[in-house]
């Protein structure tokens, strides 16, 4: 393996195949939740937990682990994100009890979070500029394959095997990327001493804890009282307050290594595309959970059926990518991007629109070819 040191081709493989691992686990929990309902004896709000406590880990800690690759090294980063991500999948398999699992899915989000962004960085450092699309083609295809194709895998699994391999199948993975990681990526130059901007870390995590804990526990306390002294309200004032504190701190301390440099958002590119990315990321986190769990409880679909049923989409957007980033490349992303998000927001609503208690395959499969495309 170590005559593909510093191969960038061999390095994009190994990034893909990591971002692969961690965005498969966000949605191939979904299509297993009956069956670890019934192993392990668990209620619907704590299974939904196991899916909640891998993604709020994920959204408090990716911003800090982004910093820490700066400050370490991207390549040492990837491969601790690796190591813990692959640890916590064995550990989620052998769990023996909802809380337990949960604890351990904690453990694989800072794993994930760890490992996500370092791929995008270690990109932009292997691949020169006009080669920067068709890299980025691919790496955005592994995305939309990993999030899409979360419920065709699992649902062969569960079906299969049982639920614990949906966990399970991370370890070779995980265990031939950091062999891969470790032979392939080469060690970044000399870098500068730089400094971890603490509060900042501390102030936005405490503010992404308690807005996503809000969000996400919101309809269960019906927007009302948690605990005693604790209400739905209360969490997500706490939250815009500490994230309000958060902002004014970066701003005061812009030339002294923030932990989010505002000039960045100057570039209005790299603004727009910030917000597009995460209300892409929202709308396809939120459709994957209601629509695996309408294909299983109103249509009757077994865990396999319902995961074939999305595969059409997978498997469009993994043929569409590469090629959209190679055309980025000679035309620019403006029209592309436009586009794709137009097509993937008329498939699923059209997926919406058709989804009765009678519906059938045939029915989606139009809709899902054309939000496959437009993912792509």
């Amino acid at each position: 393996m170590r005559r593909w040191h510093g191969n960038p081709w061999a390095i994009l493989l190994t990034l893909c195949l990591g971002f692969f691992m961690t965005l498969l686990d966000v949605t191939i929990v979904n299509i297993a939740i009956p069956s670890m309902m019934d192993e392990l004896g668990a209620s619907l709000d704590e299974i939904l937990w196991v899916i909640n406590a891998y993604v709020i880990m994920l959204a408090v800690l990716v911003i800090t682990a982004g910093r820490l690759g700066d400050l370490r090294g991207q390549r040492a980063m990837f491969i601790i994100g690796v190591a813990v991500f692959t640890l916590a999948s064995l550990a989620c398999g052998l769990s023996q009890g909802p809380a337990m699992l949960i604890a351990c899915r904690v453990v694989q989000g800072i794993g994930a979070a760890i490992l996500m962004p370092q791929t995008s960085a270690l990109l932009i450092t292997t691949f020169p500029p006009e080669k920067r699309g068709m890299a980025f083609g691919v790496w955005g295809a592994v995305a939309g394959v990993a999030t899409v194709a979360g419920p065709t895998l699992g649902g062969l699994l569960v079906t299969v095997l049982d639920w614990r391999w949906i966990f399970f199948v991370n370890v070779p993975v995980g265990a031939v990327v950091l062999a891969m990681a470790w032979s392939i990526i080469p060690e970044s130059g000399r870098r500068e001493r730089h400094r971890l901007d603490l509060p900042g870390v501390l102030l936005a995590s405490a503010a992404l804890v308690f807005l996503t804990f809000g969000l996400v526990e919101g309809e269960r306390f019906g927007w009302g009282r948690v605990w005693e002294f604790v209400s739905i309200p209360a969490l997500l004032a706490t939250g815009a307050v500490l994230l309000a504190v958060f902002l004014v701190l970066q701003a005061l301390r812009q030339d002294r290594e923030p932990l989010i440099p505002f000039g960045l958002f100057r570039d209005r590119n790299y603004s727009v595309m910030n917000g597009v990315a995460g209300l892409v990321a929202i709308g396809m986190v939120g459709t994957f959970l209601p629509i695996t769990i309408y294909l299983q409880t109103v249509l009757g679909h077994t865990a396999l059926q319902a995961g074939l049923t999305l595969a059409p989409m997978s498997v469009v957007s993994m043929f569409v990518a590469p090629a959209a980033g190679r055309f980025t490349d000679r035309v620019g992303g403006k029209y592309i991007l436009i586009t794709g998000l137009l097509l993937y927001g008329i498939g699923i609503l059209s997926f919406a629109l058709v989804a009765t208690d009678s519906a059938s395959w045939w029915h989606f499969l139009p809709s899902l070819l054309v939000a496959g495309l437009g993912l792509g």
